[in-house]
């Protein structure tokens, strides 16, 4: 029989139950649809499109340089790189140029010869005076940064000094110079192709071009070549303080490196913003940033320049240019010719000639005080940064308040509206949220950690990605997104177990459509906990002044934007639909723009820095330098894809972003523990030091025997056995013997006294002298000290025990005063006198002791030596000489390594001394 069918009254019943309201029917669907909107495929692909722009990004900002130019295609006025790559060639192959030594007196007669021959050939409208300048003895007192608790004395310094002026107006503009400054002298133990025989080379071509120019100037150009500057910035403190032309500058530019090459961009910028605002204004590939100078200002960058000396002792407004790429073999044997790129000479070049040839013509270039008075009465300092390379954004601190107080309030109107019409809820959601962004942080950070602090205990090398940073992005960069996702989504399921009840209470819906709706709710607050973030950041910046608070800007209004104007509803009776791809798109466009060649470039800085971030070797874990560019790195990863990773938790794609990241891990991972990349290579070394050392310390007035020895130590973290075994040479490794060198300690080193009695001699040893002692009221002790034949020495100075000093020079028969009473800072208890000079600088100096008041000797006085075992005076001197077994281990010592030098570093030969506290 045939089945009778159904009533359309009972069909009706049957169906009726499933018909939903419009709004629910678009998310019954929900949980498959989202699965392919946000398929594994599309977020490889949106994966690639972002990586892509950030790359171009860091190339067109900092990889892409201008063509160099032969000096046909430059003619006369332009510059030209062929021939500034001449000046750099020729310096190098002098080889390592320190201040007293031979090959430093063949460069500066090389730069002399040249900058005679600028003025030989100059237009002859343009008046060219070059001098030869000798200056003095000197000292540096600076008390801020690496300066503090330091005096850098210096003596027997030579500069050569160029002055262009129009010829026709010449005592006018040669009352108003602008400064061209950069330093010829490298360190022991490099050639300095890039720190600064580049900057040299810049300036010379520089001056060529404008010796044929400068008719029509309305203000003179000083170009200076000075000595000194790696031995702690005495050749331009020895200038400003002397040079009877530094009266008339009103305006200083230093160009430096922490380089090799690439694009010289600005790193420190003003006070005073007139000479930066020129600079965007004129220059053709405008390169430069606030947040180096907000990094370099707050010491993260442990270095000084020339222009802290033009800033803080001359009060000279202006801007310092560096060269960055390459970092790791800054100070070191690949600070060469090979490793520089073409087309940076070119960049800087160009910058600088139409820079200069703008501030030369103005006859608005502002004195020394009225930069001062200007700067009092609102002409305050500038917040600049380029863009691609191409375009530079330049605006006043007083603009900055301003628009940063605009965002906030206009941010924090939008929110409380918000709250208002979500009611608790939407309170207890936006703190939810904001608790995700919270554990985002903490699981990132502390993933990516845990990487870095077990790396070392697993890996050849504490740092094994220094010669391919790329290797950061598996090791450190993918635990890091791991744990950023893990944190947010944890934050995602507390937010959204709330959410449900929420919404359990209040709408009347199958419970299908409430948790599929609950997911929409929550991907959205954990987008908007990205607003809160960078809305906080820039709140704390504005209210500190810190320049680089324009990135929270950046991070904070495109975003907003795009959410208002694709996402946002007017009423909250609305039912939340999917976070559209397009919303995040037009959300980061900007911010990629603006910023993320700018955390590429930082990361590789932090990078390159690894090579010397052990200043006390051995004094610092193994796993520290690690954990601080991984904590970087995250920080960086949860600030920037907190927007991106809220859409990841209701896709389908979380399970492949997981085995990409573990698999990039693992390979990053591999590679490292199998030895198929290695840490250091020749061409990217690690740093080490090879001293022979004469220790003549101990008891004042005793007889005893010099210890000498081999001291091999690195500034890099991590042991030196490997190194040790192909030297040979009887070496031992350990943390038993600490060396003090005055400047620094080595708590972790190697060392060998086999064979270590010859190349010196017991003449070369410094002495100590106390002279007279005079106990009273005021305990005075007058010491002398000859150095011998050492032009370069460091001095520490108990300040327990001394309150004050005085240090003379006695060498010409008549004291020479270097270093006056009274205005005396320390560190850890100790002052560090620097010296360093000329061939022909004193080697004999009395030094006289004002005693602590509390530290004065009475009747019922213990014996101190038991209080304190340091002594009143530690002296080492430094001799540039290889000894026979010194020579042996430097040419023994592996490919991978080199010699490193800086302003405290001992030469191959040092020679230690102290003075005890109850002599």
């Amino acid at each position: 029989m045939r089945k009778r069918p159904e009533t359309s009254s009972s069909s009706g019943s049957q169906r009726r139950p499933i018909k939903q309201p419009s709004n629910a029917n678009s998310t019954t669907s929900l949980s498959s649809s989202m699965k392919s909107i946000r398929s594994g495929s599309v977020w490889i692909i949106l994966s690639t499109v972002i990586i892509y722009s950030c790359y171009s990004v860091h190339y067109y900002q900092f990889e892409n340089l201008p063509s160099p130019l032969t000096a046909d295609q430059a003619g006369k006025r332009g510059f030209s790189e062929f021939q500034a790559i001449k000046h750099v060639k020729a310096l190098t192959d002098f080889g390592p140029h320190p201040v007293g030594s031979d090959s430093l007196d063949l460069a500066l007669q090389y730069v002399l010869a040249e900058v005679e021959s600028i003025k030989k050939n100059a237009y002859y409208e343009v008046d060219v005076e070059v001098d030869f300048f000798h200056a003095k003895t000197g000292a540096n007192r600076l008390t801020s940064g690496l300066f503090r608790g330091k005096t850098v004395v210096y003596a027997d310094l030579k500069h050569v000094v160029l002055r262009i002026l129009p010829k026709f107006t010449a005592n006018e503009a040669a009352d108003n110079t602008i400064l061209v400054s950069s330093h010829i002298d490298t360190v022991f133990s490099t050639g300095g192709a890039g720190d600064c025989s580049s900057c040299v080379a810049v300036i010379l071509e520089l001056a060529r071009g404008i010796s044929q120019r400068a008719h029509g100037f309305k203000n003179g150009v000083i170009f200076l070549f000075n000595t000194g500057e790696e031995e702690g910035l005495s050749g331009a403190h020895s200038f400003i303080t002397q040079h009877p032309w530094s009266k008339t500058i009103r305006l200083a530019v230093d160009l430096e490196a922490m380089g090799v090459g690439g694009k010289s961009g600005i790193f420190q910028a003003g006070p005073h913003p007139w000479a930066i605002e020129n600079f965007a204004s004129a220059a053709k590939y405008p390169s430069g940033n606030i947040i180096a100078q907000d990094l370099f200002s707050a010491g993260v960058i442990k270095s000084a320049t020339d222009f802290q000396v033009y800033k803080d002792v001359a009060g000279l407004s202006g801007l310092d240019f560096a060269f960055t790429d390459n970092g790791a073999v800054y100070h070191t044997k690949n600070d060469k010719l090979d490793l520089l790129k073409s087309g940076s000479l070119q960049h800087l070049g160009e910058n600088m000639l139409a820079f200069l040839l703008r501030i030369a013509s103005s006859p608005h270039l502002p004195k020394g005080k009225d930069m001062d008075r200007e700067l009092k009465t609102g002409h305050d300092t500038a917040i600049f940064f380029d863009i691609l390379g191409t375009y530079m954004i330049v605006y006043s601190q007083r603009f900055a308040s301003m628009l940063h107080n605009s965002v906030i309030l206009q941010s924090l109107l939008i929110w409380a509206a918000s709250l208002f019409m979500g009611g608790s809820s939407a309170i207890i959601s936006l703190g939810l949220s904001c608790l995700s962004a919270i554990l985002m942080m903490l699981f990132s950070i502390s993933f990516s950690a845990f990487v870095a602090f077990i790396l070392p205990q697993i890996s050849p090398s504490p740092v094994p990605y220094v010669a391919n940073p790329l290797l950061v992005l598996g090791l450190f960069a993918a635990p890091a997104l791991l744990g950023a996702l893990t944190g947010q989504h944890l934050g995602y399921l507390i937010l959204k177990k709330y959410l449900l009840n929420v919404y359990s209470k209040k709408k009347q819906l199958p419970a299908v459509i409430i948790a599929d709706l609950v997911k929409l709710e929550a991907e959205r607050w954990l987008y908007k906990a990205g607003f809160v973030q960078w809305l906080v950041l820039l709140i704390v910046g504005n209210y500190y002044k810190i320049g680089s608070s324009y990135l929270a800007v950046f991070w904070l209004v495109p975003p907003a934007f795009a959410y208002g104007l694709l996402e946002a509803t007017l009423t909250p009776a609305r039912l939340p639909k999917p976070l559209k791809l397009a919303t995040l798109l037009m959300g980061l466009a900007v911010p990629i723009l603006i910023s993320s060649g700018t955390f590429i470039r930082l990361a590789g800085t932090l990078i390159g820095m690894a090579v010397r971030f052990d200043r006390n070797p051995g004094g610092t874990p193994e796993w520290l330098w690690n954990v601080i560019i991984s904590t970087f790195i995250a920080v960086c990863i949860c600030l920037t894809f907190i927007y991106i990773l809220s859409y990841v938790h209701i896709s389908g794609a979380k399970r492949s972003i997981i085995l990409a990241i573990s698999i990039l891990f693992g390979i990053s991972l591999t590679l490292v523990l199998s030895g198929f990349t290695q840490p250091f290579t020749e061409d990217t070394a690690r740093a080490v030091n090879v001293v022979h050392v004469v220790d003549a310390s101990g008891r004042y007035g005793e007889k005893q025997d010099p210890l000498s020895y081999i001291s091999l130590f690195s500034n890099t973290p991590g042991k030196l056995e490997e190194e040790v075994e192909q030297i040979k040479e009887g070496f031992k490794c350990g943390e038993d013997k600490v060396v003090d060198f005055v400047a620094f300690s080595v708590n972790y080193g190697c060392w060998t006294h086999d064979d270590t009695e010859s190349g010196w001699s017991e003449s070369d040893i410094p002495t100590l002298h106390v002279d007279s002692d005079t106990k009273g009221q005021e305990r005075l002790t007058r010491v002398s000290i000859d150095t011998k034949s050492s032009t370069r020495w460091s001095l520490a100075i108990n300040t327990q025990e001394i309150e004050d000093f005085i240090l003379k020079a006695w060498d010409t028969g008549n004291p020479d005063e270097l270093i006056p009473y009274g205005n005396k800072t320390s560190v850890d208890g100790w002052h560090h006198i620097q010296f360093s000079g000329g061939k022909e600088s004193p080697r004999k100096f009395e030094l006289a002791l004002f005693w602590s008041v509390k530290t004065m000797p009475s009747a019922d006085n213990v014996d101190r030596t038991i209080q304190d075992h340091r002594p009143l005076l530690k002296l080492r001197t430094d001799v540039d000489r290889l000894t026979p077994k010194a020579e042996r281990v430097l040419a023994k010592l592996p490919t991978w390594c080199s010699l490193f030098g800086k302003s405290t570093s001992p030469l191959t030969l040092a020679f230690l001394s102290s003075l005890p506290v109850n002599f």
